[in-house]
């Protein structure tokens, strides 16, 4: 039984439910950021940060910064690009609208790649688009939160390497990381930046950001001084390489309760990666099926877009979230409203992922599934449909 006061299940993209001995760490005494026992928690907490990442380069490095995952835009966008420079933005919703948002307050000059709502932009699009100019650096958000299209980072990344070598490849994996495979070095990446409170299953408040070499040497040769103070690499480059040294150092004070909170939902995590993929997929299949059988239309119609740690659907014709969510509220089940702001009232989301997929003790998906036929079933009658 989960220590837990009783409470609705939290099925939307993050926050996500939390695992008790995660909450459990949260709870722990007063400590300085610099004393002994809490620079060697943080300093595992960076190595294991890499096992997430699935990375062993040394030249590449970790940082866990207080902060939302959008923190991670400003980093990359204060560090990685000059003003007047190019960015390429792959599209796939609302969080690729706002990274070109961000990298645009830094002076950044941003072309959008946008594909069709449910879609991702093809691999020749992307390459004819590399071909006109020159981009310092390309992003893509892994998973939209708002659609739930999952794009293809490995692809793009050999595309990249293979067309524009020079072009830095950037993932928005906030609402990926921990429940979609990223294989850091395998795959050439320069930066993911992501966040505690999905598929990593820490509570909020942390930015994750994992850099190649690479893109470390890029902040280390700008012609001008990063956009950002609290975002520049410069001042937390040796503070997260001192801690992971078993040193302390000082920059910002981190939330030292959260950290231990990531301390322990990574070791978890990083006992299995691949068993922790797996598991994101069986489950994502299931819901999916699930969702098919009810009628329900993913907006991200072809398997290879769909996202595995949660699911954008459809509502039949006639229903609007508010027709909808009451009831599964009623039945326990917290579910999200559509965000992209095209289609928001058509449709509604479902998270799957962290420890509502990996404690098959949970039911979570299980109860939520059968919540949202009858919830369907009721608002259909309320309607006359």
């Amino acid at each position: 039984m989960s220590a837990q006061a009783p409470h609705n299940t939290l099925l939307i993209p993050g926050p996500i439910e939390f695992d008790d001995a995660v909450l459990s760490s949260m709870s722990h005494y007063a400590e300085s950021h610099v004393a002994p026992g809490f620079v060697k928690v943080f300093g595992e907490t960076l190595t294991l940060t890499r096992k997430l990442f699935q990375s062993t380069n040394p030249s590449a490095q970790p940082f866990i910064i207080a902060g939302s995952g959008t923190l991670g835009w400003d980093l990359v966008s204060a560090n990685l690009i000059e003003r007047g420079e190019n960015a390429l933005v792959l599209n796939t919703g609302y969080f690729g609208d706002s990274f070109g948002q961000c990298l645009e307050c830094y002076g950044a000059q941003v072309t959008h790649l946008k594909a069709p709502i449910g879609d991702r932009p093809s691999l020749e699009e992307i390459e004819k688009t590399l071909k006109q100019k020159p981009y310092k650096l390309i992003t893509l958000t892994h998973v939209d939160t708002s659609t739930g299209v999952l794009s293809d980072v490995k692809g793009v990344a050999q595309l990249v390497r293979r067309v524009s070598p020079e072009t830095l490849v950037i993932v928005d994996g906030v609402c990926s990381v921990g429940s979609e495979e990223i294989a850091f070095d395998e795959w050439d990446l320069d930066a993911v930046v992501t966040a505690s409170q999905k598929a990593i299953g820490c509570p909020p408040g942390l930015s994750i950001v994992m850099t190649s070499g690479r893109a470390i040497q890029r902040a280390q040769s700008r012609k001008t001084p990063p956009g950002s103070y609290y975002a520049a690499i410069s001042n937390w480059l040796p503070i997260m390489q001192n801690y992971e040294n078993n040193k302390p150092s000082y920059f910002a004070t981190p939330p030292t309760q959260l950290v231990h909170a990531l301390h322990t939902t990574l070791s978890q995590i990083t006992a299995d990666v691949p068993g922790r993929f797996a598991i994101h997929t069986q489950v994502s299949d299931k819901v999916k099926a699930a969702a098919a059988a009810l009628g329900l239309k993913q907006l991200a119609p072809r398997p290879e877009c769909q996202a595995h740690g949660m699911t954008a659907m459809y509502l039949p014709e006639g229903l609007a979230p508010p027709d909808v969510l009451p009831g599964l509220l009623k039945r326990g089940v917290i579910f999200a409203a559509g965000l992209h702001k095209e289609i928001a009232t058509k449709y509604i989301r479902f998270g799957h992922m962290g420890v509502s997929v990996t404690d098959p003790n949970r039911k979570d998906v299980d109860n939520a599934l059968a919540a949202l036929k009858e919830a369907l079933t009721e608002a259909k009658q309320a309607k006359g449909l």
